[in-house]
C-alpha cells in the first residue's frame, strides 16, 4: 500500500504543483485586462475566457520591443528614464533591476558565465556557484586573480550570497546554468539528463515495502 501510495505521488505532486504555478501566472497576466477601458473588457460582452490577458501581454510586450526599436522609441525610453532617475528611491531601485534584467535578457548580457564549485560554508565544504562579474575597483586591490561568485540557495535560488573568491581556489563544471539550477532547485535530487521512467518510480521505494 504504502509503495503505491507514494508512487502516485511522484506522478501527481510534480503535475499539481506545475498547474498551480501555471494558474498563477495565467491570473497574474490576466490581470492585464484591467488595463483596457471597462467597455472593451470581456466581461462587458458576456466573455470570460482564463488566458486572454496573457496573449495581452505577449501583445504589449512585442509591441513594446517593436516600437522602441527605432530611433524615436528609444528617445522616449530615454526621456521615461531619465524621469525615474530623477526620483531618490525608485532611482536605486529601477537602476538596480535595469542592469540584472540587461544582463540576463540581452543577447550579449552575460548573467553567469560558468558553473563553479567553490568552498562554501567553510573550507572543507564545497557548493554550486554561478561565474559572474568583478568590478575594476575590486580587482585592484585584490593580489590575486579573483572571480565573483553568486551562490543561490535551496530550493529559492532567486536568494543567495555574492562574494569574491580566489580563480585557484574554484573548479570549474562542464554543465550548464540551466541543469545546474535544475541540481539546485531539486536540492541534489534531480539528476542531469536522465528521465527516470515508470520502472524507476517503483525501483525509488522498493525498499519501503
Amino acid at each position: 500500500m504504502k509503495r503505491y501510495f507514494v508512487t502516485g505521488l511522484l506522478v501527481w505532486v510534480p503535475l499539481g504543483i506545475t498547474l498551480w504555478v501555471l494558474s498563477l501566472l495565467i491570473g497574474t497576466m490576466d490581470m492585464s485586462l484591467l488595463l483596457l477601458p471597462a467597455r472593451w473588457r470581456p466581461e462587458a460582452w458576456g466573455i470570460s475566457i482564463p488566458g486572454l490577458g496573457v496573449i495581452l501581454t505577449l501583445l504589449v510586450i512585442f509591441l513594446t520591443g517593436l516600437a522602441t526599436a527605432n530611433i524615436i522609441g528609444q528617445k522616449l525610453v530615454d526621456f521615461w528614464e531619465s524621469l525615474l532617475l530623477r526620483i531618490p528611491v525608485v532611482r536605486t531601485i529601477y537602476n538596480s533591476v535595469k542592469q540584472v534584467s540587461d544582463t540576463l535578457f540581452s543577447s550579449e548580457g552575460q548573467a553567469f558565465k560558468k558553473v563553479l564549485l567553490v568552498r562554501y560554508p567553510h573550507p572543507e565544504a564545497w557548493s554550486i556557484a554561478f561565474q559572474t562579474n568583478v568590478p575594476e575597483v575590486v580587482t585592484g586591490k585584490l593580489a590575486e586573480a579573483h572571480v565573483g561568485v553568486f551562490i543561490p540557495t535551496t530550493p529559492s535560488p532567486v536568494n543567495g550570497f555574492y562574494f569574491y573568491v580566489k580563480k585557484s581556489e574554484t573548479i570549474e563544471l562542464a554543465m550548464s546554468v540551466d541543469e545546474a539550477l535544475k541540481v539546485i532547485v531539486s536540492m541534489g535530487v534531480a539528476t542531469i539528463g536522465v528521465k527516470p521512467g515508470p520502472d524507476a518510480l517503483h525501483s525509488r521505494f522498493a525498499g519501503n515495502q
